[in-house]
């Protein structure tokens, strides 16, 4: 081999082991921002094993959801304002499709669509239809709202993680 080969040959490895650690870094990165490594959705923080508390001026006509861990379990709330300015709650979680894992919503337009069976839920709906395809409501029961927040607590959230064990969202 002569040494301009040998040459070329050494400054493509150097190259080499200079680029592939920037573009991990990089990869590494970018899944770390857009929560494909830490899983968390729509930018909110996670909670553990803690109430979970909605400040109400974050909800609007998009749905937002909200990850909880409860004893080692991913639990996800969702909170959206319906058409007739309410505040409506429910686990992501379809009643019927949980057990699959992936009975979870995802909202296109004014709808939640489960990702399971495909069943299309308007925002109205949210936290009144119970039975059938349509997410877990979380009841005025099962919650306390003042004027700023609506508090959702660990006792109730830790009773629910049973249908999320399966979950795959």
């Amino acid at each position: 081999m002569t040494n301009k080969n040998k040459n070329a040959r050494s400054n493509g490895l150097n190259i080499a082991f200079i680029a592939i650690p920037v573009l991990l870094i990089v990869i590494i990165g970018a899944l770390v921002l857009n929560g494909g490594i830490l899983g968390e959705s729509s930018g909110a923080n996670v909670v553990k094993d803690s109430d979970l508390v909605i400040k109400l001026d974050e909800v609007t006509e998009t749905a937002k959801f909200y990850p909880v861990v409860m004893g080692g379990t991913k639990l996800e709330v969702l909170a959206v304002k319906a058409p007739d300015g309410t505040i409506r709650t429910a686990f992501n979680t379809c009643q019927v499709c949980y057990a699959s894992g992936r009975g979870y919503y995802k909202q296109e337009g004014n709808e939640l669509v489960c990702q399971n069976c495909g069943n299309r839920f308007g925002m109205d709906d949210v936290e009144v239809t119970r039975g059938g395809c349509n997410p877990v409501p979380i009841t005025e029961d099962y919650k306390t709202a003042n004027d700023e927040e609506i508090v959702i607590s660990k006792d109730f959230l830790n009773e629910a993680k049973i249908i999320f064990s399966n979950w795959k969202n």
